[in-house]
């Protein structure tokens, strides 16, 4: 025991004497710790941008995939507001990341220490990144923080005290209510869901080339956005003029009504009268139809009278037969007509 004393006090004297040599200690966080992650003789420096560092202290492990690969060598404000935490992170420079990584802060256990885990977000087959390397900045949107135990306390007594078992008893409670004897109006309802799901996933093919036909519409109609402009600044006087004459048109529309109430009802008062006429006349046209081509024929005969058309038969060239006798009336006397006389100078009487 002595002996174990005796080497215990000479490490612990060794440290302090290194620790306190002049100008090399600045505080408690310059003294080299146990243990911790082997950085290798070619370690890479980045910084990463915290919104809230919690309480992460400098020689916390840097991880990847819970393995330490390096430590936080500092951590103060900086960004461009000068209010952003940023941690210097040393990384053994045998560990490869892409320069897109990401950064949690992370606590090893309920109570543990807090350490930041380094990660590579998910990539395509095949996908070529570049790799993180010296100096890299990992900015604010790509890092974050897991929730603090205070945090998790917190929310769970929000939950217990604000009232929230209780409005999930109340919840149980109605649905309890809307649920007795309604048993069947709810399986037929389910039943009812059950086959609209099943229509609906067998056309889906038609649904989707639907909505691909509207989704061409839409690209259509955006292409044509002048012209549709143009249309609805012109139907706007056709509107307002619409809008001005609103009235007439309802008088109009009013009258008409009334116009209709009074042709119905001149027609059911002359509703006897008018199949009187229609039986009456049914005898004449019956005899029109008994008729039947001897009216055409008569209607040949009618605009030629007393001329028929059997009268061509008897035209000798452009004249008729006919022999007319002329006899003067008594006590005619034949009129004296002069006779021409031939002109002097040879020409046409």
């Amino acid at each position: 025991m002595t002996r174990t004393r005796a080497l215990v006090a000479a490490l612990c004297a060794g440290v302090l004497v290194g620790a306190c040599a002049p100008g090399e200690f600045d505080g408690v966080y310059d003294l080299p710790l146990p243990g911790g992650a082997d950085v290798g003789d070619h370690p890479y420096r980045v910084t990463a941008q915290f919104r809230d560092v919690l309480d992460l202290v400098p020689h916390a492990a840097v991880k990847v995939n819970d393995v330490p690969v390096g430590t936080v060598e500092s951590i103060d404000l900086g960004g461009e507001d000068g209010w952003t935490a940023q941690a210097v992170l040393v990384v053994n420079g045998d560990v490869h990341l892409p320069a897109d990584a990401i950064a949690n802060i992370r606590q090893s256990s309920l109570l543990g220490e807090k350490f930041v885990e380094l990660a590579s977000p998910r990539a395509e087959p095949g996908e070529r990144r570049a790799r993180l390397a010296e100096g890299a900045l990992i900015p604010l949107s790509r890092t974050n923080r897991h929730p603090e135990i205070e945090e998790v306390f917190g929310a769970l007594s929000l939950l217990l005290n604000g009232g929230g078992i209780g409005q999930l008893q109340t919840i149980n409670r109605e649905l309890s209510n809307v649920l007795s004897g309604n048993e069947q109006e709810i399986k037929s309802f389910l039943t009812g869901v059950d086959q609209l799901v099943s229509n609906l996933d067998a056309h889906r093919g038609e649904i989707t080339r639907a909505i691909d036909g509207l989704n061409r519409l839409a690209s259509t109609l955006a292409g044509r956005e002048d012209q549709i402009t143009g249309a609805l600044n012109d139907l706007t006087p056709g509107l307002r003029e619409l809008s001005e004459q609103r009235t007439a048109l309802v008088t109009m529309l009013q009258s008409l009504d009334e116009l209709s109430g009074v042709a119905v009802n001149v027609i059911d008062r002359s509703r006897e009268d008018l199949v009187a006429d229609l039986e009456a006349l049914a005898p004449l046209l019956d005899r029109l139809a008994d008729a039947g081509q001897d009216l055409p024929k008569a209607l040949e005969i009618l605009p030629t009278f007393p001329f028929t058309d059997a009268v061509l038969d008897g035209i000798q060239g452009d004249y008729l037969n006919v022999f007319v006798d002329v006899e003067p009336w008594e006590g005619y006397t034949e009129p004296k007509v002069p006779l021409p006389v031939p002109p002097t100078d040879g020409g046409a009487p």
